[in-house]
């Protein structure tokens, strides 16, 4: 007999001590960019170890060439069944700019919104809340019966957000032990609506670099050498908008060449959503659709690259003024990938483009980040199933399949290094100001988040 509706009840009950375990997690600056929280990173690897090891986990600290990354396993039933991997990452952005924040970014703070409670933090959504979820989940099983119904193995990274740069040689040093599974469960996505759960069928790639232009040996008072001496601001930023054309495409040779167009069916589908743009933008104060030209919103979205200037700068921006003209100037720029498209050849374009438009008295570098493919996962596993099972049981409602502007790249690397498919069923909604100050997370999504994952883990139990 199913032990599951005890363990809804129990998490239920239990409210109070998921938002205070769930607090405490957000307590931690877990910011992997920034070396100065390096510490604090092994803090939250440390955390969420004790956190497993109450649920009656294996779990320890493996470190990696970057953050170091929290493993666990439970046997669950001890029937022989193949286990699942739970994967999430403790990591966070930075909170900058700290003045833009209603509430201090690591002070978790609990207010109303739209639809009920929020948590206001950095992290609240990506990705500490939503690991939140399972890890409710999972302690509500083992309180009520012992432990999960299936064998599960744990996987938390502290890189996602820089790209994730130690995982694949991570992957690859723990191949036997991690491959040992059905399928990924990843909860780092969104729904579709806060009454509509989603299963996120395809994610975006990533190709991110920074341009760095180098002109005169100094400053350069503009007076006497404007006019006479290369200015690498207005040169830079003539080449990032040449990137793009006026219908919005992207300009770099070749570049489209392993971009599909989106199907009839495929098409279909997506109208029948009915996603409403105008709202979409209208949240966030705009009025006029962005990107190539012609082409409907969740195609743009969901099935078209991008290219973005993500910062710019150089030269003097303090208050007041100083005419100068700079002795260089940097840009970070990011690609959003589909197809077949592969991002190191798109940063070899992009180099090329560059040098091409730089004369040779400057000298420009361009320094790699985070690059991953794009990814389609299938629709029809088991896991898959099971996953929308569990939803609907949860909602009353089908969760529908949608796609993914952003980029999730240990997909990619669970399938090319461990031959594992991953199911991505996420709680967050488009206005949680992801990567943004004010990130939050609605309180109903944390809690039927958990309770699908403790409908999930019956599931694939079953």
């Amino acid at each position: 007999m199913s032990r599951l509706p005890e363990v809804l009840a129990r998490l239920d009950s239990a409210e109070a001590e998921i938002r205070g375990r769930y607090f405490d997690f957000l307590r931690i600056p877990s910011v992997s960019a920034q070396p100065d929280h390096a510490a604090d990173c092994r803090r939250a690897a440390a955390w969420l170890v004790e956190e497993l090891r109450a649920i009656g986990c294996t779990a320890e600290i493996r470190e990696t060439r970057g953050q170091p990354a929290v493993v666990a396993y439970h046997p669950g039933p001890g029937n022989g069944a193949s286990p699942v991997l739970y994967y999430g990452h403790y990591d966070v952005q930075p909170a900058e700019p700290f003045e833009l924040w209603t509430s201090p970014p690591f002070e978790p703070t609990l207010k109303e919104g739209p639809n009920g409670p929020i948590t206001v933090a950095r992290g609240a959504v990506d990705d500490k809340g939503q690991v939140m979820t399972w890890l409710a989940a999972m302690r509500a099983w083992h309180e009520v019966a012992g432990g999960p119904p299936v064998p599960v193995r744990v996987l938390v990274e502290g890189e996602e957000e820089i790209g994730s740069p130690s995982l694949d040689a991570f992957l690859d040093q723990h191949a036997g032990e991690l491959k040992q599974a059905r399928a990924v469960v990843v909860s780092d996505t969104n729904m579709w609506d806060p009454q509509t759960p989603a299963i996120s069928a395809r994610l975006r790639g990533m190709a991110y670099a920074q341009i760095d232009l180098y002109a005169a040996s100094r400053d350069l008072h503009s007076g006497l050498y404007g006019g006479m001496a290369l200015n690498p601001i207005n040169l830079l930023s003539k080449i990032v908008a040449e990137l793009t054309d006026a219908n919005g495409r992207i300009q770099l040779p070749g570049f489209y060449d392993a971009v599909p167009e989106v199907g009839g069916n495929l098409d279909a589908a997506w109208d029948s959503l009915g996603f409403d743009e105008g709202r979409f933008l209208g949240d966030i104060g705009l009025s006029v659709p962005a990107g190539e030209k012609g082409l409907k919103p969740l195609v743009r979205q969901w099935a078209r690259p991008t290219c973005d200037v993500n910062g710019i700068w150089g030269g003097y921006t303090g208050p007041g003024s100083k005419t100068v003209i700079a002795a260089e100037a940097h840009a970070k720029v990011s690609f959003r990938l589909v197809g077949d498209q592969d991002p190191e050849a798109v940063l070899d374009s992009l180099e090329a483009f560059v040098k091409a438009r730089v004369p040779a008295d400057a000298r420009v570098e361009v320094q790699r980040f985070a690059s991953a493919p794009p990814v389609v996962v299938p629709e029809d596993s088991d896991e898959v199933a099971a996953a929308r099972r569990a939803l609907a049981a949860e909602y009353g409602r089908e969760a529908v399949l949608i796609g993914s502007g952003g980029s999730i790249p240990v997909v990619e690397s669970f399938r090319r290094i461990l031959g594992l498919d991953s199911v991505l069923m996420g709680f967050g909604l488009n206005d949680d100001q992801v990567h943004s100050p004010n990130e939050k997370f609605d309180w109903a999504c944390l809690m039927h988040g958990a309770r699908s994952h403790a409908r999930l883990l019956a599931e694939l139990g079953a």
